[in-house]
């Protein structure tokens, strides 16, 4: 199964304004994030723990990501 070329983020967003916990950092933050799919990165059928980033943490997460792939 070949995984679209586009970019697919999932996010989370708690409506309630409470804040969700990073799973990295365990901050609080309005919004989380993951990259699920991404040209040949999947992430919705490979079982893995599902973790979702605050924006700093996902910002750093994405800029690794994209370096393993780069180097890959």
């Amino acid at each position: 199964m070949n995984a679209p070329s586009q970019l697919e983020t999932m996010s989370e967003e708690n409506p309630a304004g409470q804040g969700l916990e990073c799973d990295f950092c365990q901050s609080t933050a309005a919004s989380v994030r993951r990259v699920a799919l991404d040209g040949d990165y999947e992430r919705l059928i490979t079982p893995h723990a599902v973790q979702y980033a605050c924006p700093d943490c996902f910002e750093r997460k994405d800029r690794a990501r994209l370096a393993v792939i780069s180097a890959g």
